[in-house]
């Protein structure tokens, strides 16, 4: 759960309102005396504050706890309809917008797709903005129902006015994301990193829920990790921490598209996968980013029949449990969790092969200690992590009255959000 500085009385109603929305928000539903415990507030404080959360629409009460004899406790919940979000995926190929209601249950999605080789910010643009007018038509919900809009992107966000991004891989040199899309947006907008977005899914609902240290890693045509430390997400100097697909594994070894030599994206990556399979058999092809799903796909179902497949699986095992072992022994984890696309196609055949490549390269002890799971959340991960900016948003706030809310409400820490 954030942290928030109390200055004032206001301050300090509202940072119990925060504590108490995020305890009912992630860990409901709870009894009024529930939420007095974990929230670290009084009954009499808790009575009120739930009293105006009430009134105010934010909370429901959804039935009475067994009672043993005496006088049964109504059981709370954060109210699903209170308001809306959404929740964009900006890939390399397709763009995912999705919008939720507060229990993260879509109520209206829409997918496009590009074939350009390379991802233009204008072209990116367009589609989201023709995704969020598609989801807000089909389901019906009014722009004043939206609490805000989240955006994945693949690239590193400097957290501005602007959200300026720098996607070194796919040709995007401080672009100013956040403002293009604010001259056809007028809701709130909240961007980050596609692998944190993905990272904070997982840590809220999937295989990262209850683990205060865990490195989610995103594999598909890029790769990137969303860093839990201490139950924080873990950003570094520049918000740029996490950009594991751009450590080295081997020195000068294969080009990488960020212009480096042997970042480990240049071997585990879907465009590498697919380059190293056609090598292997001699043969020269041009694959489209669009196409590089399918023809993984293709691969992995050729493992245990084509000599090269299986070939170019081990060694993306190999890699990736290298790769692995390095954060393990980098950030000491309870949990390893396996994502994006790629990281499910690859989950079920080649995870027992990544965890002994992993324990081949890591440190006894911090080994000892790890986990390593395919993640449980599908492929709209990082659209619905994205969904949880604007959440995190609203709960840090307290949800405070409409008229006390900033236009464009600044990007919480998302980090501590226990289950």
């Amino acid at each position: 759960m954030p942290r928030t500085r109390t200055t004032t009385v206001r301050d300090l109603r509202n940072s119990n309102r925060a504590r108490a929305l995020w305890e009912l928000y992630l860990n409901g539903p709870l009894t009024r005396q529930e939420v007095g415990t974990a929230a670290g507030v009084s009954p009499a404080t808790v009575s009120n504050l739930i009293g105006e959360l009430l009134e105010q629409g934010v909370v429901i009460e959804v039935g009475l706890e067994d009672s043993n004899g005496g006088r049964p406790r109504g059981v709370l919940q954060v109210n699903p309809e209170y308001g809306f979000v959404i929740g964009v995926d900006v890939g390399e190929t397709a763009f995912l917008v999705e919008l939720f209601d507060l229990n993260m249950r879509v109520r209206a999605s829409h997918v496009s797709t590009t074939e350009v080789a390379r991802l233009e910010p204008e072209d990116a643009v367009a589609h989201v903005l023709e995704g969020i007018e598609s989801v807000l038509e089909q389901s019906g919900v009014g722009r004043e129902q939206i609490l805000g809009v989240g955006v994945g992107v693949p690239g590193l966000v400097e957290h501005g006015e602007d959200a300026v991004v720098h996607g070194q891989s796919v040709g995007w040199d401080a672009v100013p994301f956040g403002a293009m899309l604010r001259r056809g947006l007028s809701l709130p907008l909240l961007i980050d990193n596609g692998a944190k977005t993905l990272g904070q899914a997982e840590k809220w609902f999937g295989a990262a829920r209850a683990c205060d240290d865990a490195v989610i890693v995103l594999l598909g045509i890029g790769v990137g990790t969303c860093i839990i430390s201490n139950g924080e997400l873990y950003r570094g100097a520049t918000s740029s921490a996490g950009e594991w697909g751009h450590t080295t594994v081997m020195v000068d070894g294969r080009p990488c598209r960020c212009g480096a030599l042997g970042c480990l994206e240049a071997y585990v990556g879907a465009g590498a996968i697919v380059a190293r399979y056609d090598e292997l058999k001699r043969r020269r092809v041009t694959v489209k980013p669009h196409e590089l799903e399918d023809r993984v796909a293709a691969i992995v179902r050729a493992g245990s029949t084509d000599k090269s497949a299986a070939r170019v699986l081990n060694e993306t095992a190999t890699y990736l449990g290298a790769g692995i072992a390095d954060l393990v022994n980098l950030f000491n984890p309870e949990r390893v969790v396996v994502g994006g696309w790629l990281g499910q196609l690859l989950g079920d055949s080649l995870l027992p092969q990544i965890h002994q490549a992993a324990a081949r390269h890591a440190l006894r002890l911090p080994f000892s200690h790890v986990s390593i799971l395919k993640a449980q959340l599908g492929k709209d991960a990082v659209a619905l992590g994205a969904a949880t900016l604007p959440i995190a948003s609203v709960l840090s706030s307290g949800a405070v009255a409409a008229e006390q809310k900033p236009a464009r409400p600044r990007l919480p820490d998302l980090g501590r959000a226990t289950g």
